[in-house]
């Protein structure tokens, strides 16, 4: 079954931020770069996307991968959707992140 791909609103608001430091560090392209390459990883969960590390502890049903080795993803998987939560950079904590 393919599911449809959500980016919840926190999860939003963490690419832009995320667009926003990169723009103001090395410039626009390469923020416009970077945000597409997290966009197309996160798509590609609609084929397989029961995949990384689970966090139960944090919430049910909730998942987490890394990315490039500065981001932590974290999603979980509805019966028709994979949902988004959150996009964090630089190793931030992800128990705080849901608290």
């Amino acid at each position: 079954m393919r599911r449809r791909i959500v980016f919840s609103p926190e999860a939003q608001a963490d690419l832009l931020s995320l667009y926003d430091y990169i723009a103001d560090q090395s410039g626009e392209a390469r923020a416009i770069a970077y945000v597409e390459q997290i966009e197309a990883y996160c798509r590609g969960f609609v084929t397989f996307p029961k995949r990384g590390t689970r966090r139960d502890d944090i919430r049910d049903g909730l998942r987490t991968v890394g990315f490039k080795r500065r981001l932590t993803i974290a999603f979980h998987v509805e019966p028709d959707r994979v949902v988004f939560d959150r996009i964090l950079y630089g190793g931030r904590d992800v128990e705080r992140a849901f608290h």
